[in-house]
């Protein structure tokens, strides 16, 4: 019986590393207090990110009037802002993200189209 246990574990082992994962997603997103663009912008970006990420990202969101030293430090000009960290290329978002297929293709999760 424990050969069972251990001969299936090492088939998942084995499927597990054959499947391709995706990269991980290092997201920042800059926003300015809790203003009607900043919500939908965290909403936008949360949906997209459990639609097409789910489990692959981290997503931190950063509110540029509790925290001025950390957009200053990223040179945060508008708000919301969304940066891609990881992996790289950097990119830089501004906007509420209601435009799926443009927040697709600044995460490198979609080609541009012609």
């Amino acid at each position: 019986m424990t050969t069972k246990k251990a001969k299936t574990t090492a088939e998942e082992f084995e499927k597990a590393i054959a499947e391709p994962h995706p990269e991980s997603y290092t997201l920042r997103l800059y926003v300015a207090g809790m203003t009607p663009q900043s919500t939908r912008a965290i909403a936008n970006i949360k949906q997209i990110c459990e639609e097409h990420l789910k489990g692959h990202y981290t997503l931190e969101v950063i509110d540029i009037y509790q925290q001025p030293v950390l957009a200053a430090g990223e040179q945060i000009i508008a708000a919301p802002t969304l940066i891609k960290k990881l992996p790289l290329p950097l990119r830089r978002l501004i906007g509420d993200l209601s435009s799926t297929e443009r927040v697709l293709v600044g995460l490198d999760l979609r080609p541009k189209k012609p």
